[in-house]
């Protein structure tokens, strides 16, 4: 099984030097097909617009991914919001690797959440459950008997719980939303 992730990745390796290497080739020969030519100085700004917009196009998905993230943290008024986005996404161009890369960088996240959300109701309810040393109990806030108490310890771990439950539904939400 590993050898053959280990061949997989090789693979992808493999075709991203391919890829490379034909970029560069290409670059070779569109260099080459210059020199050749007899181009005016118009027909030349044009190539060097077309070519500048080409790459300033690959370059700013990058920043293009930012901005909407940048945008959906604003809150505001949806509208707004709404035609921010569209103008983004008119003036740039954002393809499906982006996309996928988002898409599953945002599970990921959920899923740390999610898990972050239950180890803290765990930890909330072991806190309660376990007994604690009488220096560590710290303060009785309400009395059942006259030796045991709700105490601050118990409030603190009701606290990490609700904690716990509040980032495992925004987990969760989140989750649904974005599937």
């Amino acid at each position: 099984m590993n050898k053959n992730k280990l061949s997989d990745d090789l693979n992808k390796l493999r075709q991203l030097e391919d890829a490379d290497q034909a970029v560069n080739r290409k670059l070779d020969e569109f260099i080459h097909l210059l020199e050749k030519s007899e181009l005016d100085s118009d027909n030349i700004k044009r190539l060097k617009t077309r070519l500048d917009e080409a790459l300033e196009t690959k370059l700013n998905n990058k920043n293009l991914v930012k901005e909407i993230q940048k945008i959906s943290a604003l809150g505001g008024d949806n509208l707004d919001n709404l035609d921010q986005l569209e103008f983004l996404l008119t003036s740039h161009h954002l393809d499906s690797r982006e996309a996928k890369k988002i898409k599953i960088n945002t599970r990921v996240l959920n899923v740390f959440r999610l898990l972050v959300g239950i180890l803290l109701i765990t930890l909330g309810f072991a806190m309660i459950i376990m007994p604690a040393p009488p220096y560590f109990e710290m303060f009785t806030i309400f009395y059942f008997t006259a030796d045991d108490g709700f105490t601050l310890m118990d409030l603190i771990s009701l606290v990490i719980v609700a904690t716990g439950i509040f980032i495992m539904i925004k987990s969760l939400i989140n989750t649904k939303s974005n599937g």
